[in-house]
């Protein structure tokens, strides 16, 4: 449905461009705007180089670790079907640690093992369990205290404060957080409650 969307808006601008007889506008946009993406792109890599190398270092001398020791009490409220010493469990604080620390990267992997350990501990193979809707839930919202692609986007723009908009995210991030944790228990409830008619 985007595609066609996106379609309408470039056939749209180039009719109406061709209506008004500056067809050559449109040409010279195209250009420039892909001469403008790869600058962009290249500013981007070494930006992202950098943070992903900080965060690395941070992974490596085990700050993930320490966010998963202190996680763990929280996880076990938010996954009570999970075994405390079960795989799934150690993968699910990971991605989620992950995630706070703003390693995208590292938390694709670590989601996956998460879900193919929670499909383990599933008595309906062909249907998400609760602690799986919970998972993707806290992924998607993706909580993090440090937004390093964010912060890379903003200085390779040219942003001359690029990590202005931590507080910003963290407090959005936080606040998604918790509306897709409450989505999640009360649409449960009404599917119980649904349920026992």
């Amino acid at each position: 449905m985007i595609n066609l969307i996106w379609m309408l808006f470039l056939v749209a601008g180039i009719g109406y461009a061709g209506w008004q007889g500056r067809i050559e506008v449109v040409t010279q946009s195209a250009i420039s705007a892909a001469e403008g993406a790869v600058i962009l792109s290249f500013k981007l890599i070494g930006v992202m180089c950098l943070w992903l190398g900080i965060m690395k270092i941070a992974e490596l001398a085990g700050l993930v670790k320490l966010f998963a020791l202190v996680l763990s009490p929280f996880m076990r409220i938010l996954f009570p079907s999970v075994p405390k010493k079960h795989p799934a469990m150690g993968a699910i604080v990971m991605t989620i640690s992950a995630n706070m620390l703003g390693l995208g990267n590292a938390a694709t992997p670590l989601g996956i093992k998460a879900m193919q350990e929670l499909q383990k501990l599933n008595d309906k193979k062909d249907t998400a369990s609760d602690a799986m809707c919970t998972l993707l839930a806290l992924c998607t919202t993706g909580f993090t205290l440090v937004p390093a692609t964010i912060i890379a986007l903003r200085s390779a723009a040219g942003s001359t404060n690029p990590a202005e908009i931590v507080g910003t995210t963290v407090l959005v991030s936080l606040m998604a957080t918790f509306t897709a944790l409450l989505a999640d228990r009360l649409c449960r409830a009404l599917y119980a409650a649904r349920g026992r008619r």
